[in-house]
């Protein structure tokens, strides 16, 4: 599948475990780009009613065919959930290094469930992937 790294990080913030799991190929033909995979899943997995500010809601970071090339505009990643503001599905779009090296790792995207009971971070080392513990950051400014 072109464009795609063909893997998922599931990373379920309530249980502390993440699982890998194949980017479903069907949906990602379909439902071409990161901002059109990353809603097809959350449509699918994602009760209608749930509070957006639920565990229950997600979080997905999804990479798109072109992310990670030399194309014009091939550093972009997308956020999508469900919003508190419209309770419907809501993208952002941002750029940086942060989408390639995800795909260079070997991702399409990050889906993020539930929540942690303490401040924590994602690691991620291509095949490595932790929830560390982050109280140590916790209440710093950028800078520090």
């Amino acid at each position: 599948m072109y464009g795609w790294a063909g893997k998922i990080l599931r990373v379920d913030l309530t249980r502390r475990e993440v699982r890998i799991e194949p980017t479903n190929e069907a949906w990602a033909r379909a439902f071409i780009g990161g901002r059109g995979l990353a809603a097809k899943y959350l449509y699918e997995e994602v009760d209608p009613r749930v509070d957006p500010l639920s565990p229950e809601n997600k979080l997905i970071l999804a990479t798109g065919p072109l992310t990670g090339t030399s194309a014009s505009c091939g550093a972009r990643y997308m956020a999508v959930t469900k919003g508190a503001l419209t309770g419907a599905i809501t993208t952002s779009n941002s750029g940086g290094h942060w989408g390639p090296e995800l795909k260079f790792a070997g991702y399409d995207m990050v889906i993020l469930e539930g929540r942690a009971d303490r401040p924590v971070y994602l690691w991620i080392y291509d095949e490595a992937v932790e929830i560390r513990d982050a109280t140590h950051l916790w209440g710093k400014i950028i800078s520090e």
